[in-house]
């Protein structure tokens, strides 16, 4: 079993950054590949990016390249979300999953094993 928790959420201007993180406790936490997910209302929650065990590959949705960053501290069981440049549309509840098979880094919510409580994104204009 593993517990996830968010925070670092919190209402921002556009054009500004907030740096999402994801503590785990539970099962060894480098056994899991970790990812980001969110949801804005009325719709389905949606990839945002996932790093491998190891922390040495990444995959970020379309609408997060360039502006998001994901890395994890496995000394800190703990992984991050950077979000620079933020947007009104980027406003949603931001959950991190964690994912315990093998193979390419899953951008499916359904495959993800874990998640956490999720955590409030608001960017103002």
């Amino acid at each position: 079993q593993v517990q996830l928790v968010e925070s670092g959420g919190g209402l921002v201007q556009a054009g500004g950054s907030l740096r999402l993180s994801c503590a785990a406790s539970g099962r060894t936490f480098i056994s899991y590949m970790r990812g980001w997910f969110r949801q804005a209302p009325g719709q389905e929650r949606e990839f945002v990016a996932a790093i491998n065990r190891s922390g040495t590959s990444t995959s970020y949705a379309d609408s997060a390249k360039g502006r998001f960053t994901i890395s994890r501290d496995n000394a800190k069981n703990t992984v991050y979300l950077q979000m620079n440049s933020l947007k009104p549309e980027d406003t949603a509840v931001y959950y991190c999953a964690a994912y315990g098979s093998y193979g390419n880094i899953p951008r499916m919510p359904e495959l993800y094993d874990y998640w956490g409580q999720g955590t409030q994104v608001t960017v103002s204009s």
